[in-house]
């Protein structure tokens, strides 16, 4: 899908802000509201916009600590993988799962608990427990100097 000016600002504008009404997005774009309204549909029919979501504050929840764990597998085998993906899946602590090459682990998870001992939980009474886990490399999180979920939409793109 070709991309013009007038679909990056409205992509922009509704990754800061899902909640715009129609009316705001096209005063802020610049086109009456309308063929915003038409092409914001557009958007979502292409699958470039997936989903509408609220970003929660997880230390107001209560979410204290962050952490990276490596997995690694035992065997490299769709099976295996397709167990481990739909186990982790089901666990709301797992934010993130990436099947991942160039290090020694098969995955990096990025999950969210209240504290260590919710971490130790997720651990030794969830993911070690997931055939063909043998090996968990774990990283906590300081710190997050840059946390974003809007993509680049670089205007040279698509153009």
């Amino acid at each position: 899908m070709n991309l013009d000016g007038y679909d990056r600002r409205i992509l922009e504008a509704l990754q800061e802000d899902g909640r715009l009404s129609n009316q705001d997005l096209a005063d802020r774009i610049g086109l009456s509201p309308s063929p915003c309204l038409r092409r914001v549909r557009r958007l979502e029919e292409a699958g470039l916009i997936g989903a509408y979501r609220a970003v929660l504050n997880a230390r107001a929840l209560g979410l204290n600590l962050m952490a990276f764990i490596q997995i690694s597998m035992d065997r490299h085998t769709p099976e295996r993988f397709e167990n481990f993906e739909r186990h982790v899946g089901d666990y709301p602590e797992v934010l993130e799962c990436h099947l991942i090459t160039g290090q020694s682990a098969d995955y990096l998870l990025k999950v969210i608990v209240a504290d260590m001992d919710g971490f130790q939980a997720l651990l030794l009474n969830k993911i070690t427990r997931i055939d063909g886990v043998t090996g968990v490399h774990s990283s906590f999180v300081m710190k997050s100097p840059v946390s974003k979920t809007s993509l680049p939409l670089l205007s040279s793109q698509n153009a």
